[in-house]
């Protein structure tokens, strides 16, 4: 096992870390194994990421798990998939509640079966008193369509005479999404080498930092986040300032 670090001293400091779990496919296929296999590898990287992560005293950890467009998937590997997150949250949830992490979900509940979002809710409730790190797991996310059902419920209440446009601002707007009681991220991590962040938190995303690793995720561990959060703390983060 890597030593256990010291917690993260940075300026500004690190709050909130997000990151696209991506290669779980490619790590299998290199293997001459079933993608499944490289999905339930990847979720035991996550095992390993919360605790690095609750060992930096990281405050906000966010996993992009499921896209709304991987619904386009064949259907057994979406089967699979959800197959495998009822089998991590039946498994981890205890140890979250053992290491003080706080369950939170975004992403369109409506396209979940109904004991899957109960299952959610369910282990939301489990981990509610939790005061350490925030794991915010996104399902059936999407960052324009959250943009967008955000804009049509500002425009409901503005016909309904219940919001003063002129009043509107960024932090009015944001309030409005479904990381209304996050941080914005101050860092994002992609592995796999792709440089992209496929439709992933578009507005909070506005000044975070960004790394890309070549590493598949099923091979991201300890390591590989210390190395990307000693990557961060060398950045000089200007806000569009001098």
């Amino acid at each position: 096992m890597e030593p256990s670090p010291m917690a993260l001293v940075s300026d500004p400091p690190l709050r909130h870390v997000a990151i696209i779990m991506d290669g779980n496919g490619r790590w299998a296929k290199a293997r001459g194994l079933p993608r499944t296999v490289g999905h339930y590898r990847g979720a035991e990287s996550v095992r390993k990421v919360i605790d690095r992560a609750v060992e930096h005293g990281i405050g906000y950890l966010t996993l992009f798990a499921f896209s709304s467009e991987n619904w386009k998937r064949p259907l057994d590997e979406v089967r699979d998939l959800m197959g495998l997150l009822r089998f991590y949250l039946d498994r981890e949830v205890k140890l979250l509640i053992d290491r003080n992490v706080r369950l939170n979900f975004i992403g369109d509940r409506s396209r979940l079966s109904s004991d899957m979002r109960d299952l959610l809710h369910r282990s939301v409730e489990r981990t509610r008193h939790c005061t350490g790190m925030v794991l915010t797991i996104a399902i059936s996310y999407g960052g324009r369509a959250e943009i967008l059902a955000a804009a049509r419920e500002l425009a409901a209440d503005a016909l309904a005479g219940r919001v003063d446009l002129d009043g509107l601002d960024e932090e009015s707007f944001g309030a409005r999404l479904q990381t209304h009681d996050l941080p914005d991220p101050d860092l994002i991590i992609r592995t796999s080498g792709e440089q992209r962040i496929s439709n992933f938190l578009l507005w909070q995303l506005a000044y975070a930092e960004m790394i890309f690793v070549p590493t598949l995720w099923p091979d991201f561990d300890a390591a590989a986040l210390d190395a990307a959060l000693a990557e961060y703390k060398r950045r000089e983060r200007r806000y569009g300032a001098v």
